[in-house]
This record gives C-alpha cells, structure tokens and sequence, in this order.
C-alpha cells in the first residue's frame, strides 16, 4: 500500500523533513500548514521537490473551525477556504483536511453543519479537489467519527468525505467495527497514530504524546482491519505530534516511522488471513491488497552470552570482579584478544581485541556491554527480518574455522546476536575457544541463568527502543512506570516475549544531571547497563559471594523498619535481609527477593535475583531504594 507522513511528525524545516522522508521510502506526504507557511519556497517549488524526491503529497493540513458558525463568519471562511484552494492547485494537494469546529461558540446543528460543508466541497469541486472531514475528540460538538459520518451523509456531495484518524477515535473508546459500515467511496483519508495509555485531558494527550505504531498501546492492527474491510482504497498516513520526535534528529525518527508502518502493515496482513479462513470478503481483501509481508521473528529462548568491551586495565579489574561472583574462567579465543566467562548457564565474554568493533565501543563508551548474543530457533531468519525492517547487518572479522554468527546492529549501535539452536548443539563457543581443562562453568555461587536485563536510552532514542525490541525480536511492552531517583524521574518499560526467557527493561531518565553509578541516559548515549543473575537460594548466594570479598550495595536500615512494618514478614527473615542487603517485592503471584553488587566504573552492575511462585516482576517498588544507594556510591 501507498505509504505517507504528515511533515508534522518529525523535526526540521519543510526542505530539510521532505528529504529526509524520502530517503527513509515513504511515498507521499501531507503538507502541514505551518511547515508551508515558514518555508523559503514557493508551494510551485515544494510541489517540484516533492516531485524531484520521488514523493507524492496527499493532504493538505489543517481547516479549522469551519462548520458551526454564523453566516457571516461563514462567508469569510469560505472565502478563506477558496484562497487555501487555489494554493492547493499550486502545491499539487488533491484534498483538504477539514477538522471539527472546537469553539465553545459553535452552533451545534447539524443540518446547519451539514449544508456549510456542502458548500465548502462545492467549491473544491470547482477545481477538481476534496474535502475530508474529521471529527476532533475534542470536538465542541462533532467529536466521534459515527457522528462526523452522519453530517457527511447529510451533506450528501461526492466531493466531501471523511479522515479517519485512529488516535481521535481510539482515544475515546469508540469500537472501529463500525467503519466498516461506511461506504468506501465516502473514505477519503486515514490518519494513524499510536500512544500510550494515559488518564489526562484528551488535547495534551494527542498534542504531546502520540508515537509510531508499535510504540504505544493502542490496537492499531484492528482498526486498520476494520478500515481496509470496508474497501478504503488511500494510503496509510501517519500523523503524530510528539515533542521529543519534534526536537530529535529527523533521520532516526523518519526511519522509526517507516518500521512502524511496516510492522503495522505486517499485524494487518496477518489479522486479515485469520479473518479469511471463514469470511469470503476478508479473503478477496487478502488478495487485492499487497501488505508488508517480512521473515517471521526469532522464537528467542533466553541469552545465549553477553559481550562486554574492555581494554587491559578494565578487563582486569572485570576479571576478578567475575571471579569473585562465582565465574569460571573457561579459557581464550583461538584468534583474538577475547576471554570467556561462565557460570551454570550465563556466559560473558570480555573483548579486547584491538581494531576490533569493541575497541571502537570502548573508545566511545569505555568500559561497557557492546554485544548480546540470544539463544533463537533461527537466526539467518531473524537477520533477515531486520533487514526487511532496514536495519543493518553486522559482520565482524571470523578466523579459520571459526562460527559465523548471524548478526544485526542495534538502534544504540550495540551487536545483537542470534545463536541458532543448531549452533548451540554444536557447541559453537567450544570451537572459537580453547577451552582450559577441568573448567566446566560449574554455578560456584549459585548462578543459574541470566533473569532480565536493563537497558538505557537517551530520551529521544527510547521510543525506537521499543519499536526495535517489539519489531526485531518479537518483545511485547509491558505498562509503563515512572520511578523516583534521587535527580528526577526514570520512565521505565519491560518488553518481554512469551515464556518470559527474555526480559529487557528499557529505561530513560527525565533528569539530565548525572551521578556516580546513577541508572542515567546521558552515560555516553545509553546501553545495557543493568545485567540481572538468577539464583535459587538467595541468601546462600549472598554468603558465598561476600565470604569471596564482592562488595554488595548496603541498604538503609530504614528500609527494613519500614518492611518489616508493612507487610506480614518473619523478623528473623528481615533480619537476614538486613545482614546482606536483601530487597524484597511481593504481589498475588509470588515474592522477588534481590541484591546488587557495587557498580562496575559507573557504566553497568550486577542484580541477583530469587522469585518466589510466578512472580513476573522486577522489583519496582525498591527502585528508588536501590538508585539512592548507588547514587551515594
């Protein structure tokens, strides 16, 4: 399908956001008026960019406050509307976005609206234009599309029709099975946009916090079925107003939006092939449309290892601090400077090869985490997913005999991994490393496996932190929290897949000052800074790590006054608690007992994690505990 973006969404001046939409494939555009009106070109010239661009423009946008009002504000909007007409000719706009009146004024008669939108797409006609009409969720009066559709059909002119917009329909809780009720000819126009759920005035909520598809909560798979059922024959549009979208870079952001609608295109197509099993329109759909149609994503079973980039003196220090958490040593890469750590099943990997692509990390970001490998039932088709999705492929330097890897880069620049089930059978870490004898990664302090992961974002990358992590490796977002640090907020969402082997919390911080050890987006643009180890017996753990001299965090002992105060504990088992610096969250499912470990220079630390039933948490609740404490580190 015809792929468009409303020049609204994304950061820059009109020249400078249409190449940037063009380069990242879209195929049309809507000209919002404000980019028009402060541009240095003609609407002659920006129709001859857009054509030179390889980009249609669909829309021009917006008309407000035209219906509801008295004749003689009437005469002067159709006067109005006549000079937006002929600049349309010039730009090469085929239809007008109309939007519901606002005004508290406005004369709420629907028969009064119905003849002053008859004669506004009158004169459109006159110049072979139309008009789409779109009910505002905020509307004075007008602000449910069932009730846009009633004017519309009252108006009765083939030159009026209706946008549909996902966000002022969805917003209001309105069911989008009723589109498909509509006439297709009486569909002009569909404008999509995600958000996350929030309780606040409908107006704030679109104007500051709509996202890309895929990044919010909304069912935008559903009612784009519903749309697509009832034989809309336009292009798919994405209108989003975003605040952090609208001061970041446009590249990154016209890409994000791009994925988006591939994704979305994708979560269609494959509604619409369950819907055709047993309805012969959804069937025919199915065949006269093309919809995105990408690799299917990993079925990811857990990290497979984790990649961190040092140089001597960081390696070293690493090394020990290892050691001291119970890892094994197993031994040295057969070709590079590259050291392999294990225990029970979590195996890390300190690079320090030179030339390498972590010594190009480390250069940047110094001591960090700069790769992750997941364990997946294919990993040739997960890159190639990705590349579907325009991600990029990674290829690192491979010795003789060596295993290749599949590989793609990360939105943080970071190497992801996919390690095949055949690769993991064969041993594929065996063969790149001498193995010393007698190391087997035995679980010397009780490690089992890697429980979750964080990874922090810088404020304008967190949204693409989502839509990669639900695109590339099929994570699905959890609700979103703010948690308070000692400098702010941190916004903080978990993306999980099905039978929560993978679990990455992705964070950013509202705050821009930065301390010691702080879970911070400004730590040199982000990444996994926050690696969670699972145990089965949390206070021998602890024992055995600190008998081994690893310094854990301390917690107040108010913490645990105030525990033991509100909920129905043992005193004893706080008190062990206290001795280790225990946390501990529990809701209906289970309990989550953990404790940290000082953070590693500032950039990443170690959780030990124990849960308890089917707790599916991360603690939460001590967030604020455990950010005090390493922020007074």
């Amino acid at each position: 399908m015809r792929r468009s973006i409303a020049t609204v969404c994304i950061s820059g001046t009109l020249e400078e956001k249409l190449e940037s939409i063009a380069r990242a494939r879209f195929d049309a555009v809507e000209i919002f008026e404000n980019d028009l009106i402060a541009s240095r070109l003609s609407p002659r010239e920006i129709r001859q960019r857009c054509a030179d661009l390889g980009l249609g423009i669909d829309l021009y946008q917006p008309f407000r406050d035209m219906d509801g009002v008295d004749e003689a504000r009437f005469r002067r909007n159709l006067d109005r509307a006549q000079r937006k007409f002929d600049l349309m000719v010039e730009l090469g706009a085929p239809m007008l976005l109309v939007c519901s009146n606002v005004q508290p004024d406005m004369i709420c008669d629907d028969e009064l609206l119905a003849s002053q939108l008859h004669a506004m797409a009158e004169k459109a006609a006159e110049r072979g234009l139309r008009v789409a009409y779109e009910a505002l969720a905020w509307g004075h009066h007008v602000n449910r599309y069932m009730h846009s559709w009633e004017i519309v059909k009252k108006a009765d002119h083939p030159h009026l029709g209706l946008c549909l917009d996902s966000f002022h329909i969805l917003s209001r809780g309105d069911d989008p099975a009723g589109i498909e009720t509509i006439p297709a000819d009486k569909l002009f126009f569909l404008q999509l946009a995600d958000a996350p759920m929030l309780a606040m005035d409908v107006l704030q909520w679109s104007r500051h916090f709509r996202c890309f598809p895929g990044q919010g909560t909304f069912d935008l798979a559903r009612f784009v079925e519903h749309v697509l059922m009832a034989g809309y024959p336009g292009p798919l549009s994405l209108e989003v107003f975003n605040d952090v979208f609208r001061a970041a870079p446009n590249r990154r952001t016209t890409l994000d939006a791009h994925e988006s609608l591939l994704f979305l295109e994708e979560q269609v197509r494959q509604r619409i092939a369950a819907r055709a099993v047993a309805d012969p329109a959804a069937a025919q759909l199915a065949e006269r449309i093309e919809l995105f149609n990408p690799p299917a994503p990993p079925a990811v079973r857990g990290v497979s290892f984790i990649e961190f980039a040092v140089d001597a003196a960081s390696g070293h220090v690493l090394a020990r601090a290892l050691e001291g958490l119970g890892f094994d040593r197993l031994g040295a890469h057969r070709s590079k400077d590259v050291t392999l750590y294990q225990q029970g099943e979590v195996r890390l990997i300190l690079n320090q090869e030179p030339g390498s692509f972590a010594a190009d990390f480390f250069q940047r970001r110094g001591p960090s985490i700069c790769a992750l490998g997941l364990a997946t039932d294919d990993g040739q088709r997960a890159v190639n997913r990705g590349v579907a999705f325009q991600l990029p492929r990674y290829a690192g330097r491979v010795g003789p005999n060596e295993t290749i890897i599949p590989a793609l880069r990360a939105v943080d620049d970071s190497v992801i991994y996919f390690v095949s089930q055949a690769l993991e059978e064969r041993g594929f870490l065996e063969s790149d490393f001498v193995i010393e004898a007698g190391r087997q990664g035995h679980s010397r302090a009780g490690i089992r496996q890697v429980d979750h992961l964080a990874h922090a974002y810088p404020l304008e990358q967190f949204d693409t932190g989502v839509l990669f992590n639900r695109v590339v490796l099929g994570l699905a977002p959890q609700p979103s929290l703010e948690l308070a640090d000692p400098h702010g907020l941190v916004r903080s969402c978990a993306m999980v897949n099905d039978d929560q082997s993978l679990r990455i919390a992705l964070n950013v911080s509202q705050s821009r000052t930065t301390a010691t050890g702080r879970t911070a987006e400004t730590l040199q643009g982000g990444g996994i800074h926050h690696i969670a180890l699972a145990c089965d017996d949390i206070f021998a753990c602890a024992t055995r790590l600190q008998a081994g001299g690893t310094e854990l965090l301390p917690v107040p002992d108010n913490y645990y006054d105030d525990l033991a105060a509100r909920l129905d504990l043992a005193p004893a088992l706080v008190e062990r608690m206290r001795q280790f610096g225990v946390l501990y969250d529990e809701n209906a499912d289970g309990a989550f007992f953990h404790f940290y470990v000082r953070s590693f220079v500032g950039s990443f630390f170690f959780e030990i994690v124990q849960r308890v039933g089917r707790y599916a948490g991360f603690g939460a609740a001590n967030a604020a505990v455990r950010m005090t404490a390493q922020s007074a580190q």
